[in-house]
């Protein structure tokens, strides 16, 4: 058997070229090692991570009361069957129902999932509720979506890698252009059962809406008896220093699909919360999952929960997020056409002649940065929660090299 801790970068990369599928093209760093905003390589070399996996690490590496509650869990109970009750999911389930204003949760483990699931209750909720025609159901999505990689979700996906030969698609969904108000009013009609949107599209590169849209996309799913299902995996539990993304329009949304940070770093834990007269349509045996609402992973989400329920979080990300945008700011006809940042999470698109996005990560890298490229030409920014202001600006003076 293979020690790890004898090889060398080098080693791990031909290990993993040769034994692992190709479905990711990672820069070439190997980490063993993680704390707080700082991963370390198997060479030594640290690095501040500045993706925070996608937002699963927004409390950092190793929290420590993240890792005490997820030790001490791991010495009594980490998996029953849903075929019995556990004493961990009942106060889990509660204590998210209290953060997010709903009457009920349905766990599961992966983003993905989560979203599957609340198409499937969309769906049922619109046959047994709503009264639409059975397998007529249809729901709106928006163009540059990203909820996962399954088979349905990448049928209404546009990305040309995510979703061509993986056919035949899923029917069943509506694509319009997303911030345009005007072609989700358009959309809608009897057989709509939902609109399900990310209130800022992380993916396609921090976008965010036309001030005014998602409050207008709350009024058109009430219009049009629709429920409106907001995918907060990646925006939702503090990212852009408010709760949800959501929060930013005062708007509350029927279904919250939640992920990522949802297991503190740890561990896949994912659920969706609505109300009862939504999740009531799922009965025994309709939906479920081996591991969803296992003992460890409520353990995990219902410490992360309380620890969102101080504000700390949410307060430091919206301060931090401004030290950012200010930093960046000025590097914009500088290198940067345009930057976008909500809480502390940011898109920067770089301008024609300048490196392509995986080139800036790749010298962000030689600075000790790590950032991730998308849709060629940009790079999205979300470092932990926990980086400090002389991070951030470790971080923009790296950004600002890199692009000269």
């Amino acid at each position: 058997m293979t020690d790890p801790t004898t090889l060398d970068a080098g080693a791990h990369i031909a290990l993993t070229e040769r034994y692992a599928a190709h479905n990711y093209h990672p820069l070439p760093v190997v980490l063993s090692h993680g704390e707080g905003a700082w991963v370390t390589d198997v060479a030594g070399q640290r690095y501040l991570d500045c993706l925070a996996g996608y937002s699963a690490l927004n409390f950092g590496h190793g929290h420590p009361r993240l890792l005490a509650r997820a030790h001490a869990q791991l010495d009594r109970l980490t998996l029953t069957s849903r075929a019995f009750l556990n004493d961990q999911l009942g106060p889990f389930a509660e204590s998210l129902c209290r953060l997010t204003g709903k009457d009920m949760v349905l766990p599961m483990n992966t983003g993905a999932e989560a979203v599957e699931t609340a198409i499937k209750v969309a769906r049922k909720w619109g046959y047994r509720v709503k009264g639409v025609p059975e397998d007529t159901a249809s729901i709106v999505v928006m163009e540059g979506n990203f909820h996962g990689r399954t088979t349905t979700i990448v049928s209404f996906s546009d990305d040309k890698v995510a979703r061509d030969e993986y056919g035949p698609y899923t029917p069943g969904f509506r694509t319009i252009t997303y911030g345009d108000a005007e072609a989700l009013r358009a959309a809608v009609d009897d057989s709509t059962v939902a609109v399900l949107l990310e209130p800022v599209q992380g993916e396609g590169g921090v976008v965010i809406p036309p001030e005014g849209y998602l409050r207008e996309v709350r009024a058109i799913c009430d219009q049009a008896g629709a429920l409106m299902v907001a995918d907060e995996i990646q925006s939702g539990l503090a990212r852009t220093g408010r709760t949800f993304a959501c929060d930013h329009e005062g708007v509350v949304p029927d279904v919250y699909v939640l992920g990522k940070a949802l297991g503190g770093g740890l561990y896949p834990v994912s659920a969706i919360a609505t109300d009862r007269a939504v999740l009531d349509v799922i009965s025994p045996g309709s939906h479920g999952s081996t591991f969803g609402g296992n003992p460890l992973a409520a353990a995990i989400g219902h410490e992360v929960v309380a620890m969102l329920e101080e504000g700390t979080f949410q307060a430091e990300a919206a301060r931090l997020g401004a030290l950012l945008e200010d930093g960046l700011r000025p590097l914009v006809g500088h290198g940067l056409d345009a930057i976008r940042v909500r809480g502390l999470w940011a898109g920067l698109d770089v301008s024609p002649g300048g490196p392509t996005g995986r080139e800036l990560c790749e010298r962000l890298l030689a600075r000790g940065i790590l950032a991730k490229d998308t849709h060629g030409s940009t790079i999205r920014l979300a470092p932990p929660l926990v980086v400090t202001d002389a991070e951030v600006g470790m971080l923009v003076e790296a950004v600002a090299a890199s692009i000269g």
